[in-house]
């Protein structure tokens, strides 16, 4: 009986010619007034590309929307092509802390999908807005905002 041939061990054909996974960290802070993205080196100290939603549009009432992420993200993975990284983890940030939303705006789930179409590996996604330990006395006043 012949044998059969298997592949050697170690890396197969369409392994050597995928370039290896270089990372960076994707920051998006998201708030219903804008979208900024920030994208670092592994470690978090060394900023690849920068973008916000102001940079993308006229009025400062679409600062926040969708579209004007999509094109943050655009602007971005053109930049981190550019320098070599071709895969993120991203954290999405909202303002939380007192006095803000816990949620983020709308355009951070826009930028992780344009990111992801634009040929982006996407590792895995983070949420870290920061949550208030009861520190400061909230505006307001001891009855609330009344409207």
């Amino acid at each position: 009986m012949a044998e059969r041939e298997f592949p050697r061990e170690g890396r197969t054909s369409s392994q050597e010619r995928m370039p290896p996974i270089r990372w960076g960290i994707a920051h998006i802070y998201s708030t219903y007034n804008n979208t900024i993205v920030t994208v670092t080196d592994i470690t978090g100290t060394e900023t690849i590309a920068r973008a916000s939603g102001g940079q993308m549009v006229k009025t400062d009432r679409l600062e926040s929307s969708p579209t004007a992420a999509m094109g943050c993200a655009k602007k971005v993975a053109e930049i981190c092509r550019e320098k070599g990284i071709n895969g993120l983890y991203i954290k999405v940030r909202a303002k939380g802390g007192h006095n803000g939303p816990n949620t983020p705006g709308p355009g951070a789930q826009a930028t992780i999908r344009t990111l992801s179409r634009v040929g982006m590996r996407i590792g895995k996604i983070e949420e870290v807005t920061p949550e208030p330990h009861n520190g400061c006395r909230i505006k307001g006043g001891r009855r609330g905002r009344r409207v």
